[in-house]
């Protein structure tokens, strides 16, 4: 059973790393330079813009506006606490949001629009419709701005309005609220077309951040996609696997477009909002966008719990925990509590797996007693073994053989699967640290010691991989096993075979699984301390009755 268990976790690996290898593998997105922030009182070149011209339909009744715009093109800066963001008037558009409190490789504030805007010349919030002659034309007209800088202090909300009309009935408006100590904003998106109001959809893209490619190939499980909430399920579509025919959702509650640890997520109306992943190419080159109808909130930031507790709608369900969900978010509040003691997450990691190891102590002095007692049986189940020499092709004398077993193991006391016990357990938790450290915020770029610079990512020199197969071999070595002498050597193989798996994934991972051998091998110490001396208390009995 203990091998099968232990085979059946080694195959789960390299079907999970295979999976990764062949199908996770990122494109190099391009490096984002070092963008200075524009002043205000620099003005662009005052060169008028190009419009398209949107014909009246013949005979229609149109709703007359005062022509709104501006004459020359404009920057606006929203800075908050946590956020720095520049609007341009063309379009009402939004050009850059960096968040103040996550950096990247440069240490820099993180950049979330992507550099693929520029490419494509498309921001996010472009206002969309099935008339490409409409969206070109109110996208690059100039829209008249409220606030030329909007400098939020704490707790202050503060509005910011775009407005842009003309005489022929065309009118667009986008209003933001912006609150200082959130990543939220309130959106209100109206759109007039020949005077009659239409429909206001929007896209965000091209994709979203810009990860470097040398930390797509240090980071394990990275993907970029859109993720759906409708009807209390969470639907999801990643850029390297679009299918257009199942791209387009109905009555969505929100809709994001996200990587592993950031979102753009769409608050909407349900019972009258639509959202659709579209892929676009140019000059051979792929796309991506998410459009959504009647939003009215947008959080653009971290996946972070305890924000997207704060917005609500369920948008927590935007951090994939994955089978094992429940786990990962028990884990993650335990340790954000150890966290507020201890700012460390690599000792957070080391407390909580000590923390497991007590609790599952009763459990794993069973199992030890149960394995040892079932090496002790050994001649005898090697016995029955001899005498049915022809079970596997017997069924008769399979029968006969296992009843006997199962009566050897009786008198004994042994449950069989009493060694497989702790493991079913570790699985679980293993599983839930693997996607913890995959999709929670907290952990990217987070430094334990010395060279463990980032938890999310692997161990640049292998050390802790190394430790981790030497510390599972010795742990293996201490444990007692009913297991043949042929089956032992096999078991040997197994920390070699995990040291191979793990070299790749998060160091934090193979730290959780390094501190569980180091404790798991003082703990066997003392298992094997107490079965000496049950023993020698049991033989002293025994002595005395005779």
């Amino acid at each position: 059973m203990q091998k099968r268990l232990l085979l059946a976790i080694v195959l789960s690996f390299i079907i999970i790393f295979l999976w990764q290898a062949l199908f996770m593998k990122q494109e190099p997105q391009k490096e984002v330079q070092p963008e200075e922030i524009p002043e205000l009182e620099k003005q662009p070149q005052k060169e008028p813009i190009q419009k398209a011209i949107i014909p009246s339909p013949e005979g229609s009744e149109q709703k007359a506006f005062n022509p709104i715009s501006e004459i020359y093109p404009k920057q606006i800066i929203v800075d908050t606490s946590l956020y720095q963001a520049i609007w341009n008037n063309k379009g009402a558009l939004l050009r850059s949001w960096k968040l103040k409190k996550h950096k990247n490789d440069n240490e820099e504030y993180l950049e979330i629009i992507s550099s693929l805007s520029e490419d494509t010349d498309k921001y996010p919030f472009l206002i969309y419709s099935d008339d490409p002659s409409f969206n070109t034309y109110v996208n690059s007209s100039l829209f008249s701005a409220s606030k030329t800088k909007l400098i939020l202090k704490r707790g202050e909300s503060k509005e910011l309005r775009f407005q842009f009309a003309d005489e022929r009935g065309n009118k667009v408006e986008k209003i933001f609220n912006f609150t200082d100590g959130k990543y939220e904003v309130d959106i209100q998106i109206n759109v007039w077309k020949n005077g009659q109001k239409i429909e206001p959809t929007i896209l965000w893209g091209p994709s979203i951040c810009n990860p470097s490619p040398k930390a797509q190939k240090q980071r394990y499980g990275g993907t970029k996609g859109i993720a759906v909430y409708s009807a209390n399920k969470v639907f999801r579509q990643n850029e390297k696997k679009f299918k257009p025919s199942k791209s387009t959702f109905n009555f969505v509650d929100w809709a994001a477009y996200e990587t592993n640890y950031f979102t753009a997520l769409f608050i909407t109306s349900p019972e009258k909002t639509s959202a659709a992943f579209i892929r676009e190419e140019k000059n051979k080159i792929p796309y991506f966008y998410l459009s959504i109808s009647y939003p009215k909130k947008v959080y653009i930031g971290p996946k972070s719990i305890d924000f997207l507790n704060e917005v609500g709608y369920e948008s927590k369900k935007i951090i994939n925990f994955g089978f094992f969900g429940f786990v990962a978010e028990i884990l993650l509040v335990a340790m954000k509590y150890i966290h507020s003691c201890i700012p460390n997450w690599g000792f957070c990691i080391i407390i909580m797996t000590f923390i497991i190891k007590i609790l599952v102590f009763p459990l794993t002095y069973k199992s030890t007693l149960s394995m040892a007692k079932m090496q002790g049986i050994q001649p005898k189940i090697k016995a029955l073994r001899t005498k049915y020499k022809k079970a596997k092709q017997d069924m008769q004398q399979r029968k006969k053989m296992n009843e006997e077993m199962m009566k050897l193991y009786k008198e004994h006391g042994i449950n069989p699967a009493g060694g497989c016990l702790p493991l079913l357990i570790q699985l679980p938790i293993f599983w839930g640290f693997f996607r913890l450290l995959v999709v929670s915020v907290e952990f990217r770029q987070s430094p334990f010691i010395f060279w463990l610079k980032d938890l999310s990512l692997k161990d640049p020199l292998y050390i802790t991989p190394i430790l981790m197969g030497i510390t599972q071999f010795i742990s293996q070595k201490m444990t007692p096993t009913g297991a043949e002498p042929a089956q032992q050597k096999m078991m040997l193989i197994m920390p070699f075979i995990m040291t191979i798996l793990l070299m790749n994934f998060q160091s934090g991972l193979v730290l959780y699984w390094l501190t569980n051998n180091v404790l798991q091998i003082g703990q066997q110490y003392i298992i094997n301390n107490l079965m000496k001396k049950k023993k020698r208390e049991t033989h002293g009995k025994k002595r005395r009755k005779k």
